[in-house]
């Protein structure tokens, strides 16, 4: 079993570099099956959502080169199966993006039944209904999804809930369909445009990405035959620029699209931080407690769910009671009692939790619990007093590049060990 091993507290200090977006490229590897040719993605995070993304395609009969740690360049002219290994497709939420693409190229496709951390109720109805209009046939049963289409017409589409993830896979099944599909009430997410504009560098006509309606002219081939770069990744922003305000420390983000993290920013500014804007940079400080703030969850543009629980440290050591209110996800306040056994005072139920700050935190055994609460404990053990182990870093490395290696480059002391060494 592994662990991180952190001794605090240590405010972060440095330059650091931003990654791709996890959210993107994990959508962008699958859209890829839409590609009768080949092309090159720069810019991926090596992460192990990224990995399994590409070890499926290669089980779809795609061909991928490794051309360095962040770059891959991807045959996708010789698919051949329209049956996903669902031993694979079972381990991240994000294997429901083989469905719009297969059902757009193969018009059929098996998929098992996406999995991910457990972050309470995620259905995929939103995503049945638009395959559903679009002229698929959608069978679940036995851990599997079953789409198959004799063909796929264009429709108009209202999403009944915002939903990034159905956004997408609508977008991806009628890049190849006949004539002109509409979505209301899209995602407005940095994924979202940066899906669909990977997809027009390939050859689709999408209009519209990053507003509430997006059209897609079907069209009847993509060739490929480009190069690819993968947006800066928001949340891994948020993250860094939290953990500097939680340690009271100073860093500069380097690789970052300020326009997306203009919510984060603005919490910030409210509990005290200092944001400078650069450009494709930014500056981050704090140098005294923070002080207490309000926050709910929204889709983009609001402040998103993903830094929810990094926000969740910053206001467990502010000065005054804070509240978040979770209108996503509502297990998402399983972190709040690993936080609390650090000392924190949060009292979460349903989807709010209110927080009375305290002066510090204590090192303590934790476990996280998805993705966004690992990153949030390595804060909070990087702030905290004494040593903080963290377990279950499966979670951490579903969307985080060599997060130890990255902590360390800023002064924190971190290590991973292997307690079966």
């Amino acid at each position: 079993m592994e662990k991180l091993v952190i001794k605090g507290p240590t405010p972060l200090k440095g330059e650091i570099r931003i990654n791709g977006a996890k959210n993107a490229a994990v959508a962008i590897l699958p859209a890829t099956l839409l590609i009768d040719g080949i092309c090159t993605i720069d810019n991926l995070p090596h992460i192990s959502d990224v990995l399994l993304s590409c070890e499926i395609l290669e089980k779809f009969g795609a061909k991928i080169k490794w051309n360095t740690k962040n770059c891959i360049t991807i045959d996708t002219r010789n698919v051949h199966t329209t049956k996903a290994p669902l031993d694979l497709t079972s381990k991240f939420r994000a294997s429901y993006y083989i469905i719009g693409s297969m059902l757009s190229r193969k018009k059929e496709i098996e998929v098992g039944m996406p999995g991910g951390c457990q972050l309470g109720a995620r259905p995929v109805d939103q995503h049945i209904k638009g395959f559903e209009m679009l002229g698929a046939d959608v069978t679940l049963g036995n851990g599997t999804i079953y789409a198959k289409a004799d063909k796929l017409v264009g429709n108009s589409i209202y999403m009944d809930i915002v939903s990034v993830g159905a956004t997408i896979n609508i977008m991806l099944a009628a890049t190849l369909a006949e004539g002109t599909t509409t979505i209301d009430n899209a995602a407005k997410e940095p994924h979202v445009v940066d899906v669909a504009n990977f997809l027009n560098t390939m050859g689709a006509d999408i209009r519209g990405a990053g507003t509430d309606v997006i059209k897609i002219n079907g069209v009847k081939k993509l060739n490929g035959n480009a190069t690819y770069s993968v947006v800066p990744d928001q949340i891994e922003a948020g993250t860094f620029m939290l953990a500097a305000v939680a340690t009271k420390g100073n860093l500069i983000l380097k690789n970052c699209i300020t326009k997306h993290l203009e919510s984060i920013t603005a919490k910030i500014i409210e509990v005290g931080g200092v944001v400078e804007d650069y450009g494709d940079s930014l500056r981050v400080y704090c140098e005294r407690r923070p002080s207490k703030a309000n926050i709910k969850t929204l889709p983009h543009p609001g402040f998103p769910t993903d830094l929810q629980p990094q926000m969740g440290v910053v206001l467990s050591l502010a000065e005054g009671t804070s509240i978040i209110n979770e209108s996503i996800w509502e297990s998402r306040f399983q972190y709040t009692q690993e936080l609390n056994k650090m000392g924190a005072k949060i009292t979460a139920q349903g989807k709010t939790a209110i927080i009375e700050g305290v002066e510090e935190l204590s090192g303590s055994p934790v476990y996280s619990t998805d993705l966004r609460a690992g990153a949030a404990l390595i804060i909070a053990g990087t702030a905290a007093h004494g040593v903080t182990e963290v377990y279950n870093l499966q979670y951490i490395d579903r969307g985080y590049e060599d997060i130890e290696e990255r902590f360390r480059s800023i002064g924190a002391n971190i290590e991973r060990i292997n307690e079966d060494n």
